[in-house]
């Protein structure tokens, strides 16, 4: 922890390859960051990469064995999309796969500006397993999902930022610094209404507008019972807009 942000590191060398135990090690992962009431999340490498894709060695011995791969992928992508806090990927070096899809099951997405990112599963005569093909669609439109998952080629950061499937680059030396920056400034902001927030995206990505706006009277009960909204008032009027120092509560 890094005061009331949890940084989650992936450090498995040499390329931080995925496979069912790393699934479950992030769901556990997560499982603690939410024992630690973190209001942030950081997913980061401790290494050159931030991750390669999956284990091919042990994906091709399995689908050997079985028509299906029983990776955990779904509840992997739950885990990520029902965490109340903001989880952060902040993407360095070799981003490709299911690395990939990973940094696109979290809310925001920094990277260096060195990093190469990319579906490149067609590559090796695959499709994205872990969600990709429906988040870029989601995240930069059909054409561009096609493209890149079609292709399978690697993409710079500034490239994938203009296509607005990346929040921010930043240079390769800033990046854990820029990281934190914003890491902190939403563990500091109301977690309340941060959650409520972020559950009405799910929402309206995953069942439209108007199931988004019929959930909004329910979704603002915890906000609007808060102590951060008592807060939050209470430093307007007294300090003005943006000085309020919110508890998470």
């Amino acid at each position: 922890m890094d005061g009331a942000v949890a940084v989650l590191s992936l450090g498995l060398a040499p390329y931080n390859l995925m496979d069912k135990e790393m699934n479950e090690e992030l769901i556990a992962a997560l499982e603690w960051a939410r024992d630690q009431s973190a209001r942030a999340v950081v997913l980061r490498s401790s290494l050159r990469h931030f991750s390669a894709g999956a284990n091919l060695d042990n994906m091709i011995r399995e689908a050997d064995e079985s028509e299906v791969l029983d990776w955990g992928f779904v509840e992997t992508l739950e885990a990520f999309s029902a965490f109340p806090a903001p989880i952060i990927a902040s993407v360095n070096g070799v981003c490709v796969g299911g690395g990939f899809e990973l940094a696109l099951a979290c809310d925001l997405i920094i990277a260096s500006e060195s990093a190469k990112i990319g579906s490149v599963e067609v590559t090796v005569g695959l499709q994205p397993l872990m969600g990709a093909v429906q988040r870029l669609t989601q995240r930069a439109g059909a054409a561009r999902a096609r493209e890149m998952v079609l292709l399978g080629r690697r993409y710079p950061a500034s490239t994938l930022e203009r296509w607005n499937v990346i929040n921010w680059t930043v240079q390769d030396e800033s990046l854990d610094d820029a990281t934190m920056v914003i890491a902190q400034e939403l563990a500091h902001g109301p977690t309340v209404a941060n959650a409520a927030s972020k559950r009405l995206v799910a929402i309206a990505v995953n069942q439209g507008v108007k199931a988004a706006d019929e959930a909004m009277l329910e979704v603002q009960r915890a906000v609007l019972g808060s102590a951060d909204f008592r807060t939050g008032v209470r430093s307007y009027r007294e300090n003005g807009v943006g000085m309020a120092q919110f508890e998470g509560a």
